[in-house]
């Protein structure tokens, strides 16, 4: 299936959950916020949400800084 990843065109194996492509990405684990298509998932909503092809997903990992 084809999405966008972070403004990037990418090919991607399905059915996939957010979760799933967290971790192909390398940031599974890791403290996050996702947006599906415009929308900001909730951390619980994380697991549960399909990739469907054609989705915009955006993904910023949170770091502390100082």
């Amino acid at each position: 299936m084809k999405i966008t990843l972070n403004g990037e065109k990418r090919e991607m194996a399905g059915p996939l959950t957010v979760r799933e492509l967290l971790e192909i990405i390398g940031l599974g684990g890791k403290p996050v916020v996702v947006e599906q298509n415009q929308i900001a998932l909730l951390p619980r909503e994380i697991d549960g949400a399909e990739v469907s092809e054609g989705d915009v997903i955006e993904v910023v990992q949170i770091t502390a800084g100082g």
